[in-house]
């Protein structure tokens, strides 16, 4: 069998943490910034911990074995 391959898009949005845990960019931080809140936008530049229902998918994309 043919190795698997890193789904290219996922490898430059999310990063695994020496954990295990996934990590990603907020959603809905990219544009119409002028009505939301400066600390929303702060808050929203920070990435965060993937949620326990996608994890399974990005972790798949990702390869890496299990």
């Amino acid at each position: 069998m043919p190795k698997m391959k890193t789904h290219s898009g996922a490898k430059k949005r999310f990063k695994k943490t020496a954990t295990g845990k996934l990590r990603g960019r907020r959603a809905y931080s990219s544009h119409i910034l002028e009505k939301k809140a400066p600390k929303r936008k702060r808050r929203m530049s920070r990435p965060v911990e993937i949620s326990p229902q996608d994890a399974p998918r990005v972790r798949k994309l990702l390869g890496g074995g299990k």
